[in-house]
């Protein structure tokens, strides 16, 4: 199904439609197609190859999947900068960074927010690990994270808190969908050490 966005010069009009397939949402915005996962399926499958992506790290470099073979990854996405979750999320893993690097690890935790964002937050919470802007959602829809929310009743598209762990071999370990902040950490690292 083809949707054109409908725009002039002075006008962008958003075209949003959702239909369901399944365990699968397909929804077009802006004239782009979206696949992203409904509740109780996943695009992710343990063992299989994690979906290649290419981000804009807080440190002015590009990363990719392909740039850490032979390393462990968590990939972690989350909402936004400095919010109380996402902070405590984020300093739980700097509080477990010399663990997380024992176990031949990186973390990347991936926001829309832009690198001038990522880059004030890392440096308030002295975050050692990098943090990567996907302001077009392309890697958060290939790993199915950008989906439908709710808060207070209102229906939106966001990000869904999710963490992946990658093998050294760009495979998917163990991912966790809507992840609870509290006591996550130790979930991961759980993972990374195989258990």
């Amino acid at each position: 199904m083809y949707l054109p966005a409908a725009h002039s010069r002075d006008t962008f009009l958003t075209v949003q439609v959702v239909l369901l397939l399944s365990d699968v949402q397909w929804w077009v915005n802006n004239g782009r197609r979206y696949l992203g996962v409904r509740e109780g399926g996943s695009l992710l499958e343990v063992g299989k190859p994690a979906p290649a992506f290419k981000l804009a790290g807080s440190d002015g470099q590009v990363h990719s999947l392909k740039g850490y073979a032979g390393k462990k990854v968590v990939l972690y996405f989350y909402p936004k900068d400095d919010t109380p979750g996402c902070t405590r999320e984020a300093c739980d893993l700097r509080d477990s960074w010399s663990e997380i690097k024992e176990l031949n690890a990186v973390v990347l935790g991936v926001s829309a927010d832009d690198d001038k964002s990522h880059r004030k937050f890392s440096a308030k919470y002295n975050l050692p690990f990098t943090l990567l802007s996907d302001p077009w959602h392309e890697a958060m829809e290939a790993y199915g994270v950008w989906g439908e929310k709710v808060n207070y009743g209102r229906k939106y598209m966001g990000i869904i808190r999710t963490t992946v762990v990658i093998d050294e071999k760009g495979r998917v370990v163990k991912f966790w969908p809507k992840v609870k902040v509290e006591g996550h950490r130790d979930e991961i690292l759980a993972a990374l050490r195989g258990e």
